[in-house]
């Protein structure tokens, strides 16, 4: 399972790109691992306000629908528009292409309440 070094992440399995105060976010390895084949994707519309901790968008796959939550509060400026079509994108490269939306970050220390890439591994560990 990869954990990129690079990246913070959530206890919810989202993981989150910091780019001065735009956030690229999607789902861990692990999530997809979790949730097996995904077969569908739904997204907020570019513009969204999407809130810290609340859901934005929904993740279904062959075994379970998962909601995907909100790392930080601020608007959505961009959605992977490859992924209604394609979602089986987040299962063969979830940190790269399978990305979902990128968010203009309302407060810079929301990040501070995200795990660094040990602390998402200590919590995996832990979570057994």
């Amino acid at each position: 399972m990869e954990i990129p070094e690079e990246l913070k992440f959530t206890e919810d399995h989202e993981w989150v790109l910091v780019e001065d105060d735009i956030v690229t976010v999607g789902i861990t390895d692990f999530a997809q691992e979790s949730l097996g084949d995904i077969v569908f994707v739904e997204l907020p519309n570019v513009g969204a306000k999407v809130d810290a901790g609340k859901a934005f968008g929904v993740v279904e796959s062959v075994k379970a629908v998962s909601d995907v939550y909100a790392p930080i509060s601020g608007q959505v400026v961009e959605i992977n528009e490859e992924l209604p079509d394609a979602p089986e994108v987040i299962n063969t490269s979830p940190y790269e292409d399978g990305w979902m939306v990128k968010i203009k970050v309302e407060d810079l220390a929301d990040l501070d309440d995200l795990m660094d890439a040990n602390a998402y591994q200590e919590f995996l560990e832990n979570e057994d």
